[in-house]
């Protein structure tokens, strides 16, 4: 259950009904069955601002990345917002059954570092075009920062960004770490964990993609001027969130020098 904590008080609870929630078709639904029972179980979500996700035409929204688990939780902040979420995904995770699920239900899988990989980047550019939410984690794997700061992000946030008329909203998570600990690898089962999520006003792009549109190349230059605008508001949100002071510094991916932003896209 999520509690949104810019609701009046005194409004009924615990579900949201301020939007209506889409209707699901069979596969969706079976991904709901799933994730709704586990991540009431797991979490308290506490959002603020889910409102600032529009109600309709395609969004980009673009997360930090604090633990596997962390699709869970996106997913029922853009169920209850009204929406339907639209992941991009390693491929490892489209096998069998659930392959088979994921994909009908609309789930993107990413083919990082293979020729196929642009094929991931043309569905969800699709998928955005067609009006739908697709959520990306920039950083492309869980922050390896020892902090849980977001880690040096992946450019394939910023190229969806360029690439597309969406909405790009920045979302702010706290919490889900707590339940896995990516870095230690533990598993810790509580119930109901707090995790806060904060959603910010859409990023202004409309010079990028001017430029862009004006014959710019899209050159690592303003791939790194774009990814800096988009994260450098997910970081200014997740400092609100925890009440600290981002660093400066931005610790690397894993094999990786810093600087370094290949072209393929960011996935869970």
């Amino acid at each position: 259950m999520s509690r949104d904590l810019d609701r009046p008080p005194g409004t009924s609870w615990p579900r949201r009904r301020w939007r209506p929630r889409p209707r699901l078709d069979w596969s969706l639904a079976m991904c709901l069955a799933v994730v709704w029972p586990v991540t009431t179980v797991l979490y308290d979500l506490r959002l603020r601002h889910a409102e600032r996700i529009p109600a309709t035409g395609g969004v980009l929204l673009v997360a930090n990345h604090v633990s596997v688990l962390d699709p869970l939780s996106c997913a029922m902040l853009v169920y209850d917002a009204g929406r339907v979420p639209r992941f991009l995904a390693k491929h490892a995770v489209f096998k069998g059954l659930a392959g088979t699920i994921l994909r009908s239900a609309g789930q993107i899988p990413v083919y990082r570092g293979t020729s196929a990989a642009q094929s991931s980047m043309s569905a969800a550019e699709q998928a955005l075009a067609d009006g739908e939410v697709v959520i990306i984690y920039p950083e492309g794997s869980v922050t390896r920062d020892p902090d849980w700061w977001p880690m040096e992000p992946r450019s394939g946030a910023a190229r969806l960004a360029l690439a597309s008329d969406a909405v790009v909203v920045p979302l702010a998570q706290w919490g889900p770490q707590r339940v896995h600990d990516y870095h230690e690898k533990k598993l810790h089962l509580r119930l109901r964990t707090r995790a806060d999520y904060l959603v910010g006003e859409p990023v202004d792009l409309d010079d990028l993609r001017a430029q862009v549109r004006a014959g710019r190349p899209v050159t690592a230059a303003l791939l790194h001027e774009t990814t800096d605008r988009l994260m450098g508001r997910v970081r200014a949100q997740l400092g609100e969130v925890r009440g600290e002071q981002p660093p400066r510094a931005v610790h690397p991916r894993p094999g990786r020098t810093p600087g370094d932003l290949p072209g393929a896209a960011g996935a869970a």
